[in-house]
């Protein structure tokens, strides 16, 4: 009887496998002559897809995406930039006026082709209460596949950390792969944090309080960083943006010859010219960062109310500082974010000194790096932070959080070299802030050259030369 049963699952698995082989031969099948279809196969011409769905907000991410398309188009004449966008509503004319406006980047329209693709709300967090990882890494197959029927490209570049759509892309689509990994989705301090029951936004108060739901989910987070690390396996060549971003790619993908350290692209040049506005009736504390939960930017105000506290003997000097939060929003999700941070200034009290700015043009964005002295980030392990270099290079004063990119690449504290401040919670932000203040102005200036002087190695030009050395292991076949 047990033999019986193992040769019949035997048979349903072999049955199974046979099927999976059949609809995935098909598929190719099926792209192959869609693409002679289309007229994608030229030999003149290299079609690069690079998968930004959130091609149109205004963050990190997005620099990377257009210095990237800047890059490939000064140096390779023969290669048509395909991007994979969810921003159905807006025009390439629009898209592109705002990496204009916002990045200060100038692009060749003739060369780039927008995909829009109608399945993004498959890879929204809001759709997956639970299981979220799981259900937006499924999400970015189904529009991963929309994309690739759409569009098949030679050359297929992730972006945006969907590493589900690799195998898709490599052995569906029969494309040279490659990933820019802005952070891991999964990863051992991730883990860690579940293991010891503490509290985030992405681990429930009622999973902490819970063994057995502690356990489920270390299981969970296990597999699927099995899963992960296949999955990211597949690129051929993988970018990653630190030193902390690296550490964690290669304990989870465990590729090191394929893994290289590419630092986001970061406007230093033109900042490191700004000459800083004087005011000596307002000191403006500047945050820069999306409106996203990891971001953290309660922390920010419960620093602030901290700060008032060590102020009470001197509401003259409380009076006088400001926090000014500049941010972007994606989707609806973003912004009842906001509306969410916006409440809770109400109830600290603090809306005579704090101030949002949401989604805010370049020009005005330059007007706020010269009248800002301290800039405050409070992301727990961030995993770079372009926000905080561009505010070292326009002479701000960062404090940072002290974990992931700030420590390990960024901010230096040695005394001698400091370039910065780090601090691990709303006390220690608050008095890192009032001693910056309190300092005087020489030290003060030592600290500002120092950062100034440091930002050289994540300019836009540092990152083209390196994204574009990264890359070469696709385009060997290709051009």
């Amino acid at each position: 009887m047990i033999w019986q049963m193992f040769y019949v699952l035997n048979g349903v698995l072999l049955l199974f496998f046979t099927l999976i082989s059949l609809v995935l031969f098909g598929l190719r099948r099926c792209l192959e002559n869609r693409k002679v279809k289309l007229g994608v196969r030229n030999a003149n011409i290299v079609n690069v897809g690079i998968f930004h769905p959130y091609c149109n907000a205004h963050g990190g991410g997005e620099r990377v995406l257009w210095c990237a398309v800047r890059a490939l188009q000064a140096k390779y004449d023969n290669v048509k930039v395909i991007i994979y966008t969810g921003d159905i509503e807006t025009s390439p004319k629009n898209i592109l006026g705002k990496a204009k406006d916002v990045f200060d980047i100038s692009l060749d329209k003739d060369s780039i082709t927008f995909v829009y693709l109608k399945c993004r709300h498959w890879v929204e967090a809001k759709r997956y209460p639970y299981f979220t990882l799981l259900g937006q890494s499924i999400g970015s197959i189904i529009l991963g596949l929309e994309g690739l029927w759409k569009h098949p490209p030679d050359i297929y570049i992730d972006t945006m950390g969907y590493a589900f759509t690799l195998p898709l892309f490599r052995y569906i689509g029969r494309c040279k792969v490659g990933c820019y990994v802005h952070y891991p989705i999964i990863s051992i301090d991730m883990l860690r944090r579940v293991q010891q029951r503490e509290y985030s936004h992405n681990n429930r108060s009622y999973v902490v309080r819970n063994p057995f739901l502690t356990w489920l989910k270390v299981t969970y987070y296990r597999l699927f960083a099995k899963v992960y690390g296949w999955v990211g396996q597949c690129s051929e060549t993988i970018m990653v943006n630190s030193s902390w971003t690296e550490n964690h790619i290669l304990d989870l993908w465990d590729v090191p010859f394929k893994t290289h350290r590419v630092y986001p692209p970061c406007e230093v040049l033109h900042l490191k010219s700004l000459e800083h506005i004087e005011n000596s009736n307002e000191i403006i504390i500047l945050s820069i960062g999306q409106f996203r939960p990891e971001k953290n930017h309660p922390l920010q105000l419960q620093a602030m109310y901290e700060l008032r506290t060590l102020l009470n003997r001197n509401e003259g000097m409380w009076t006088q500082i400001h926090l000014v939060i500049v941010g972007s929003c994606r989707n609806d999700e973003d912004y009842e974010r906001l509306k969410n941070i916006q409440d809770l200034t109400k109830h600290l009290s603090l809306e005579n000194n704090v101030e949002f700015k949401v989604n805010v043009p370049y020009l005005e964005l330059i007007e706020l790096y010269k009248k800002a002295s301290i800039g405050i980030h409070t992301m727990w392990n961030e995993h770079f932070g372009i926000g905080i270099v561009e505010c070292m290079a326009a002479g701000i004063i960062m404090v940072a959080h002290k974990t992931g990119g700030p420590l390990l690449d960024i901010i230096e504290t040695s005394e001698g070299s400091q370039n910065g401040y780090l601090a691990a919670d709303a006390v220690e932000y608050a008095n890192c802030i009032l001693n910056i203040i309190r300092s005087k102005k020489e030290e003060n200036d030592m600290i500002r050259d120092a950062a100034r002087a440091s930002v050289e190695r994540f300019s836009e030009k540092e990152f083209e030369v390196n994204f574009l050395r990264a890359i070469i292991p696709l385009f060997n076949q290709s051009i």
